[in-house]
């Protein structure tokens, strides 16, 4: 085995390929050829003496060796970095980029302004900022940060519970003058609802009354949508009534736009985490943004903050 061969660019090329399974991805992401890829990874399997990759028309594996060489390469690079970070002292720490994912809508509205305060605060600090509302899989995408509405699933990511996120049941005022505006739950089913194709349960309302009891409310309609700003359009253009987070309607509510419907019975407010790649958490601009969104999160409307 030549040592010199096994370079941390080609390391580099062969952790993301591991992570994404995908040799176009990856030069993509790079923003050089694939066969510069295909170069990087066949040196470095021969410098090394075994495969590490096993490679078919649809996807790119990792063989027996290359999972351990994989655990063993992720862990080097991250202290090639920090150990370049703490020689270049705090100014170095604040430089390079962050990759984050961020719920779609909920993107769009607030955190990317957040983003931008950030970097008006960390000037050297670049930001990568995917918005979906997929469960996507940190690691293969690259992404050090992520903020999800709802729910999570066990993860092996590290968790922070930042908050809650308040909704209540909105329509435009134009379609409650011409159906009517309900005042018991269960006459939601005589409206129009717009439901969310991507949220498991949109068929049945949890809504809690001014008694304190709970009532369980079938909701239907001839429009559902996945995505949040899909929503906010068809409730303005007078579609139905919609169960909405306040972050998502707050401003339409105080120009009149959307109304509230039986603002008695409060629905379950939904949890919002952000979830840290553990092998990134110790680099320092991943900590500044994840010090700096737990701090400023609760700035957004209808966001009530965790308390640390």
């Amino acid at each position: 085995m030549d040592k010199s061969d096994i370079t941390l660019e080609r390391m580099r090329t062969f952790v993301r390929v591991a992570e994404r399974g995908s040799l176009s991805a990856v030069a993509r992401e790079l923003g050089i050829g694939q066969s510069t890829v295909t170069r990087h990874l066949r040196e470095l399997e021969e410098a090394i003496g075994v495969p590490l990759l096993s490679r078919t028309t649809r996807r790119v594996t990792m063989t027996d060796e290359g999972s351990r060489y994989y655990a063993n390469s992720v862990e080097i690079l991250r202290l090639v970095e920090q150990a370049a970070e703490q020689a270049r002292g705090t100014g170095g720490a604040t430089a390079g980029t962050i990759r984050i994912s961020c719920t779609a809508a909920f993107g769009v509205l607030h955190v990317s302004r957040l983003i931008f305060a950030f970097q008006d605060r960390y000037p050297d600090i670049g930001a990568d900022l995917s918005l979906t509302d997929e469960r996507v899989d940190l690691v293969r995408e690259g992404v050090d940060i992520a903020l999800r509405l709802g729910p999570l699933a066990d993860s092996s990511m590290k968790l922070r519970a930042l908050g809650r996120s308040r909704r209540l049941l909105v329509a435009a005022p134009a379609y409650l003058a011409d159906r009517g505006r309900p005042l018991l739950p269960q006459h939601l089913s005589r409206h129009e609802g717009i439901r969310m194709s991507n949220v498991a349960g949109s068929d049945t309302l949890a809504l809690r009354g001014p008694d304190g009891q709970h009532h369980m409310v079938p909701f239907g309609g001839r429009l559902r949508v996945d995505h949040g700003l899909a929503a906010r359009e068809a409730l303005v253009a007078g579609r139905g009534i919609a169960p909405a987070h306040h972050w998502l309607v707050g401003d339409l509510l105080a120009a009149g736009r959307l109304e509230a419907v039986l603002p008695a019975y409060s629905l379950p407010p939904v949890p919002l985490s952000m979830l840290i790649v553990p092998e990134r958490a110790g680099i320092a601009r991943v900590r500044l943004l994840v010090e700096f969104l737990a701090e400023q999160i609760g700035d957004i409307p209808g966001i009530q903050q965790t308390r640390v």
